[in-house]
């Protein structure tokens, strides 16, 4: 079909009705700063957060990029979908009721939605059914089994609705099709009917199973899984992919967790459905499932939305397959863990338990405490890479070594590297205090390495102000000390419309222009800047301590001057991108507090100024890169 033409009115109630933090935050981890959120961008290869959402404005803009907009837009620009089609998924999230331009179109658009209402109505009453039929005669059997062996309570399993699929093979077909008088073509859409190979005709996809309804946030009934009462395979039985049924980007139980995820600032991901409800059973109700596939980056968004410190636990089975699951998972979010945009932690109960198993013999407060000793993931995995080899056999010792060095040298925080350097040392020396100081100065080393190539070194980020002083520190060290250079120094600063911003750098600048103005020879190497700045009618008494310190060099200091052509170039090109940010903030804040219907034009000049910042800042960017890359192979030379 078709999308239909949309009345004005619909799409206004939408725009209304959305809330772009609730949007944004299902495709980025958004972390609150301020009044606004933050989150990488998802329209580029953003490496530190610049994409800004703000709630009070339902606007969001990346810094880097340029994008922005409002939420329809996002979505638009994300997915590369038509505006009308947005719009109209909008309106089914959001319950806005859909006027089309056309009588027709609205009667189509209408159909659909009434096919999804229909599904609904389909697994809410098959719910029903499957839940009455565990309190029946046939149903003993499955309730004794939630009773005796998995020891849930009656409030449990009702606020689960957990349910009984009898045995025969048409009992649901001659329920929903006979007596109730569902086409059978729905039922099947909704996943409950499977057409025979032969002879035509259905027959219940669940059959003498145990039945466990799935929920979406709204609560829901989109699918079930049914577990088997017998020897029969599969163990456990999902409904398949339909309308309303995606397991890849469902959580289960999320719609009972949410509220308790984000009480306690926590969710915990557990692997089975009976794992979850058992934790439910016991009081601890921040728990989900991913239903047993791997945990994919669009279900850990989910649950980032509702824990402000974005706290997760995952507790998989202890054997090979929950150990790859956790794997698989974490590889799922490592950049945002290394980040430290996800607290994440591993569990791994003591003797290969199961959360389910574990609470058979142990009370809540104990799970509570493993949850709460959780180690961080990096530790788990460090843990995993050690464990079971023998570091007193070679090619062991280099294999461990190998895969520490790999998971540290991504680790962007300095000190965080130390930490874990030192830590790794001591595990691998066994006690031994002079193997381990060298295997810290080893391991320090190939990190290093490691890191040069890795991406950590371009997640490190430092702030407009470092990032200046640090320049212009560098540009005044280098004229004072550089006579030769003080000639290119000042055609760059000029070139590029710079000037010095910090007060002590400023003063200092402007007192050497003065000595320039009286006709003094800067770059006859024999003049004494220091006595002629003592001896000018200027003063340097403010920051005095700050202005001299420029006149001394150290062992590193010295290094730089012997890089000077070089320094330059990468000193004036991060003072250009920071006053660059500076005006692409000042004109975001006007783009943001300007009233688009009554000076449109002002708006698309702001648009196309920040657009051409944005692309300086780029340039910018890029040619620091190439210079920095310049300066690890220079050598030691003047140049």
């Amino acid at each position: 079909m078709d999308i239909p033409r949309l009345h004005p009115e619909t799409i206004e109630q939408v725009k209304q009705r959305t809330d772009i933090v609730d949007v944004v935050s299902e495709h980025v981890v958004l972390r609150k700063q301020g009044k606004d959120f933050v989150g990488l961008c998802p329209f580029h290869d953003d490496k530190s957060p610049s994409f800004t959402v703000s709630p009070g404005k339902q606007f969001y803009y990346c810094f880097s990029c340029g994008a922005g907009g409002n939420a329809i837009k996002f979505l638009m620009e994300l997915g590369k979908r038509p505006f009308s089609e947005v719009v109209l998924d909008l309106a089914r999230r959001y319950q806005v009721s859909v006027q089309t331009l056309k009588p027709e179109e609205r009667q189509e658009f209408q159909r659909q939605v009434s096919l999804r209402d229909q599904l609904y109505e389909i697994l809410a009453v098959a719910a029903k059914f499957y839940e009455h039929a565990l309190y029946q005669p046939a149903g003993q059997a499955a309730l004794a089994y939630l009773q005796t062996q998995r020891h849930l309570n009656r409030e449990t399993m009702q606020q689960f609705q957990l349910g009984y699929a009898p045995a025969g093979w048409e009992t649901l077909y001659g329920y929903l099709v006979g007596q109730k008088h569902y086409p059978v073509e729905l039922v099947e859409k909704a996943g409950l009917l499977v057409p025979r190979k032969t002879g035509g005709g259905f027959y219940d996809r669940f059959r003498d199973r145990l039945m466990i309804p799935i929920h979406d946030l709204q609560g829901r009934v989109v699918g079930f899984g049914g577990r088997t009462l017998t020897d029969e395979q599969p163990k456990y039985l999902n409904s398949p992919e339909t309308e309303l049924f995606d397991k890849g980007k469902l959580l289960f139980a999320l719609d009972k967790a949410r509220a308790a995820i984000a009480k306690q600032d926590q969710a915990v991901v557990v692997e089975g459905y009976f794992d979850v409800i058992a934790l439910h059973n016991a009081g601890i109700t921040n728990v989900v499932a991913s239903m047993g596939t791997a945990l994919s980056s669009a279900q850990v968004r989910q649950l980032l939305r509702y824990t402000e410190s974005k706290r997760i636990v995952l507790n998989f089975d202890a054997d090979n397959a929950g150990n790859q699951a956790a794997e698989r998972a974490v590889g799922e979010v490592e950049m945002l863990a290394y980040r430290g945009d996800i607290q994440l932690r591993v569990l791994n109960i003591p003797d290969g338990k199961d959360p389910d198993e574990f609470l058979k013999n142990h009370l809540a407060e104990e799970y509570q405490v493993l949850i709460e000793t959780a180690p961080l993931w990096l530790d788990w995995q460090i843990e995993r890479a050690i464990a079971g080899r023998d570091p007193k056999q070679a090619d062991q010792f280099q294999a461990m070594v190998q895969a520490v060095v790999k998971l540290l040298g991504n680790l962007p925080n300095a000190t965080l590297r130390t930490h874990y350097i030192h830590r790794c040392a001591e595990r691998l020396s066994q006690g031994d205090s002079r193997l381990m100081l060298q295997l810290e100065e080893d391991l320090r080393l190939q990190v290093r390495g490691e890191r040069w190539h890795g991406r950590s070194q371009k997640w490190q980020t430092r702030s407009d102000r470092t990032l200046l002083e640090e320049s212009e520190e560098q540009l005044l060290r280098l004229y004072i000390h550089k006579p030769q250079h003080r000639a290119l120094i000042e055609s760059s600063l000029e070139e590029r419309d710079l000037e010095f911003s910090l007060s002590h750098h400023r003063l200092l600048w402007r007192q050497i222009l003065h000595l320039r103005e009286q006709g003094i020879d800067l770059t006859d190497a024999s003049v004494d800047l220091l006595s002629l700045l003592e001896e000018s009618e200027l003063e340097i008494s403010t920051e005095s301590s700050r202005v001299y310190a420029l006149f001394q060099l150290d062992e590193t200091r010295q290094v730089n001057t012997q890089r000077a052509l070089l320094v330059i170039r990468t000193a004036v090109a991060a003072m250009e991108k920071v006053m660059c940010e500076k005006r692409r903030r000042h004109l975001l804040d006007l783009l943001q507090s300007l009233d688009w219907e009554i000076a449109p034009d002002l708006g698309q000049m702001y648009q196309k100024k920040i657009y051409a910042e944005d692309q300086r800042i780029r340039d910018l960017e890029r040619e620091r890169q190439v210079i920095f890359e310049d300066l690890v192979r220079v050598p030691l030379l003047e140049i």
